[in-house]
């Protein structure tokens, strides 16, 4: 059988090849590091490629995968098409494949990642209306600090109080608005919530395997000024650290960029990677190009270098042309557009070429809209376009490289204003149809969560900015707070459509206001970008107290946070003090704190850490939410003892419940250091403006924008009451993850001002009154919450826990029973109702609750602990052994289950083993009371053998007391 023809794209690639010039010193630099063994001190483990745009990056890249591949190495090419760490890796791992390498578990994890997102994007779905109560704008805001805390955000610090807001942006990305997802398992939680923790082990698991079998495995990652954002401090931690697992030696890394390496967080790695600085080319390269496009002649070649100054994109688009006449070189800076356009061979062709310019990305549909309707000649059109030098591919769309795009705007807008506002609102109306063809059966909260959909927003109010409707203005800020509920990266693309659009069009109040909200972002977080926002359009005028800012953006150990099992004490996912990861509720909430709050003597007791935590261990955090929600007075350490229960698919809403508890837990350890610096990513290279966060002069009344004196005329922006109540709401749960829970009540108020009947910020402000303990307001606000909402299960959930703090049993457990029969599944719920049941003797609902609860989540160490405590009350030590076992292999350092194994196994006449989980536990956590009694008990009974061990029926329900916070 004859050899296999190459394919168009192999043959495309050798013909590029063929035609590279220049680089030597480049090409040779990395050639020779392929021939220096690891070991050896001369050898360069990093490349790092950068220059302005149009310098040939992404050429040289492609060229040194080839030089890679000629020594038998195993590459992989990853660029902006991917725009998360996931992605990144599942490009890695389809080229990978392609070389006949496959990475079968990492593509398994990938794969349940892919599942579990959207199993979490599903919940959003199927959430019944009306809109669910607040836990769903804070879900994002939950998780977001939850991942901090976790040390799972890479680039973040350790917390000294707080964090610079700053390096918050690099987990964002993997928040979507789907934490209500089911996840069964801490497992599940991380590989949403921060999946590169989980899938950087299995990588390089298997990059050690393919290490084995190649010579060399180099990775190269164009377009770093804008993957930089989510990749430099995964690479970062990847390369110089264990915090993943070992690298394999004979790894190489090239990565290229507009940007230079971040010196704080990779000076220390000088001796190990290669700077390339890549300048416009030197006359010899110039000469070597235009001569392999046969330009010779020495007129129009020293033409040529006069004019591009060396730029490769601009003597590669004018070699195209192959001039043989000096008259031939035209000046790029004046006409450059004619140049780029030499190749057009009519009219129309140039038109085209114009005219495709406008959008900022195009796909087949796309430059039909542009051009005109389906026919055999667009199609040739589109093929030529493709062709064209400054074109390139990516993802499936072509774009045109932007030292050409912008000279081509610039003409259409200079020469033909009006043509070119009707142009741009023709494009906008377009995608505005395409839009509402998306949206079709389809509510808001899906419609955020889907990728495409956005990308089509975006790119309509593009096209509105550029052809230069104010209202537009308006309407991104409007789209910019529903953003900052998916997270950083998705606000972030709406700042930066401001930029852009603000620069394409020559518009000063646009790309100002991307600047200032990119700023905001990359300095404070989302609460930061909604603050400004608020305050630009005149809803908020209060000044800010010094320091709050940070707190709230960086505070961690928030009730919400704590609850969902992301806050404090949570099998080292805790916060126990400021100096560890507090927030405002950690040491100034220690037994001064709790004592003053009304907390109980087992709260107290962990004063020396800043607070009471608890080894509560992490629950699923399913149900994020903003919402606050733990027994009256209790500390922020303290809250967390009993964790969230993992919400439905359509429980999206449900609110975060902690329990003070009187264990302690471990602190989570802290990011390196170098890990926490970082870059800002938003602006382009090319921007030198300082991106400092200045928040604009409060105005006369709510509702009034301010008006930048340096801004271009006729751009004032308004906001929606109802949206700025939104913004409220949100920042109200980033108060409440700082563990300032007074702070949050007075945001809502603020937002209940402006849109009074919305129930998510009546619920949620329900339920920060609970935690507060203000029994009566929270009753009021939970009360017309329902009669708004009458299925709203977390409103009913939180009323009834009210109702049971008040001792109002029956009343309490109508709500419950309601919120339960609203949702079967709601874990927190059936534990809470079995609190009821126990305060009324009837231990058979109880367990019956218990054993439902169980059912829902088998593997939530929480609900099994309980279960176990209530079989051992009822004298069933066997079967209570089973579910602390069970809790244990969950979640092995969860002090309460171990406690009470070592109390059940006294209770069998296992002293030793019994003495072994005590003193386990006592060694852990000295100031654990119960535990010592506990341990004491077997001690003497110990002492008293042959003797049957005693068992305290008295010493139980203190036990139980004790946990559930009800002391």
């Amino acid at each position: 059988m004859g050899q296999a023809r190459p394919s168009m794209q192999e043959l495309i690639g050798r013909r590029s090849r063929a035609g590279f010039v220049g680089r030597s010193a480049e090409r040779a630099a990395f050639r020779a590091n392929l021939d220096i063994p690891p070991e050896d001190e001369r050898h360069r483990f990093l490349f790092h490629v950068h220059g302005n745009a149009g310098v040939g990056k992404s050429f040289l890249l492609r060229e040194l995968e080839q030089v890679a591949r000629e020594r038998g190495a195993l590459t992989a090419f990853m660029d902006d098409t991917a725009g998360s760490v996931p992605e990144t890796l599942e490009a890695m791992s389809r080229q990978f494949a392609a070389q006949g390498r496959r990475l079968k578990d990492l593509d398994r994890l990938l794969a349940a990642h892919r599942e579990r997102r959207h199993e979490a994007e599903l919940a959003a779905i199927t959430a019944p209306p009306p809109e669910p109560p607040g836990p769903t704008v804070g879900s994002m805001a939950v998780a977001r600090a939850g991942l901090v805390g976790l040390g799972m955000v890479p680039g973040v610090g350790a917390f000294a109080g707080a964090v610079d807001a700053a390096q918050l942006a690099q987990g964002a990305d993997r928040l979507r608005s789907g934490l209500g997802a089911r996840f069964r398992t801490h497992e599940d939680a991380r590989l949403v919530l921060a999946p590169e923790s989980v899938l950087t082990p299995v990588l390089l698991e298997e990059l050690s395997q393919a290490a084995s079998a190649v010579p060399w495995i180099v990775l190269f990652f164009d377009t770093y000024e804008r993957t930089g954002r989510f990749l430099d401090a995964w690479l970062h931690a990847v390369m110089t650290s264990d915090l993943y697992g070992p690298l394999p030696a004979t790894v190489v890394v090239v990565t290229a960029g507009q940007l230079p390496f971040d010196a704080t967080r990779w000076g220390g790695f000088g001796d190990f990677m290669t700077d390339v600085p890549l300048l416009p080319f030197t006359e010899a390269e110039t000469r070597d190009l235009l001569a392999g496009r046969g330009v010779v002649a020495e007129p129009v070649v020293g033409e040529v270098l006069r004019l591009t100054g060396g730029l490769p994109v601009l003597v590669s688009t004018l070699a195209e042309s192959r001039p043989t006449d000096p008259a031939d070189v035209r000046d790029p800076s004046a006409t450059a557009v004619e140049w780029f356009l030499k190749r057009a061979e009519d009219a129309v062709q140039r038109s085209v070429a114009l005219a495709c310019a406008l959008p900022r990305r195009l796909d087949a549909d796309v430059f039909r809209a542009v051009v005109g309707d389906s026919d055999a000649e667009l199609d040739g059109l589109y093929a030529w376009l493709r062709g064209l030098p400054f074109v390139s591919e990516r993802g499936g769309r072509v774009r045109y490289h932007d030292v050409v795009r912008a000279p081509m705007l610039r003409l259409q807008r200079q020469e033909a204003p009006r043509t070119w506002a009707a142009r741009q609102q023709a494009l906008a109306a377009v995608f505005r149809e395409w839009r509402a063809e998306a949206e079709a059966g389809r509510d808001a909260e899906e419609l955020w969560t889907d990728e495409a959909w956005r990308e089509l927003r975006l790119a309509e109010l593009y096209h509105l900015l550029c052809a230069g409707e104010r209202a537009a203005l308006t309407s991104v800020l409007g789209d910019v707070v529903d953003a900052c509920e998916q997270g950083e990266s998705v606000a972030e693309r709406w700042a930066w459509v401001l930029v852009e659009a603000g620069s394409d069009a020559e518009t000063r109040a646009v790309s100002q206001w991307g600047r200032r909200l990119a700023a905001a972002l990359g300095s404070g977080g989302t609460p930061a970008a909604l603050e400004l926002v608020l305050r630009a359009t005149g809803f908020e005028r209060t000044p800010v107290p010094a320091g709050a800012a940070a707190t709230v953006v960086t505070g961690y150990g928030g009730a919400a946070a704590a609850a969902t099992g992301l806050g404090a004490g949570a099998a080292g996912w805790g916060a126990v003090g400021v100096a560890g990861w507090g927030g405002a509720g950690a040491a100034g909430q220690g037994a001064a704190g709790a004592a003053a709050a009304g907390s109980s003597r087992e709260e107290a007791a962990g004063s020396g850490t800043g607070g009471a935590a608890s080894d509560r261990p992490a629950r699923r955090p399913g149900t994020a939410s903003g919402a606050a929600t733990t027994r009256p007075g209790t500390s922020a350490g303290a809250r967390s003892r009993e964790t969230q229960q993992p919400a439905s698919q359509d429980q999206r809403a449900e609110p975060s419940r902690a329990e003070p508890q009187g264990e302690h837990t471990e602190v989570p350890q802290a990011v390196p250091q170098d890990q926490r610096a970082q870059p800002t990513w938003a602006e382009p290279q090319d921007q030198h403006a300082q991106l400092s966060w200045t928040v604009p002069q409060a105005t006369t009344s709510p509702g009034t924008p301010w008006q930048d004196a340096s801004a271009d005329a006729g751009w004032r922006v308004a906001l929606d009451p109802a949206v700025a109540a939104r913004a409220y709401r949100a920042r109200a749960i980033a108060h409440d993850l700082a563990g300032d829970r007074r702070a949050a009540v007075a945001l809502l108020n603020q937002a209940l001002e402006l849109a009074p009947d919305d129930p998510r910020s009546l619920a949620l402000r329900g339920e920060y009154h609970r935690v507060l303990g203000r029994h009566d307001e929270a009753i009021s606000d939970l009360d017309r919450a329902l009669e708004l909402n009458p299925a709203d299960a977390f409103a009913l959930a939180s009323r009834g826990a009210t109702r049971l703090s008040r001792e109002g049993l029956d009343e309490a457990l109508a709500d419950l029973d309601e919120a339960v029969r609203l949702k079967p599944d709601y874990s927190w719920a059936l534990m809470r109702r079995a609190r009821v049941h126990r305060a009324l003797g009837d231990h058979v609902r109880q367990l019956a609750d218990l054993d439902r609860a169980v059912a829902v989540d088998p593997d939530w160490a929480w609900v099994r602990c309980a279960r176990g405590d209530a079989l051992r009350a009822a004298g069933r030590d066997e079967d209570a052994l089973a579910d602390y076992d069970h809790a244990l292999a969950r979640e092995p350092d969860y002090n309460s289950a171990r406690a009470s194994r070592g109390a059940s196994l006294a209770n069998l006449g296992r002293h030793e083993e019994a003495l072994a989980d005590l003193d386990r536990v006592l060694t852990a956590n000295p100031s654990y009371t119960w535990a010592a009694d506990q341990r004491a008990a077997v001690v003497r009974n110990m002492a008293a053998e042959p003797a049957t061990p005693a068992r305290s029926a008295g010493t139980d329900e203190a036990r139980a007391r004790h946990r559930d916070g009800q002391a």
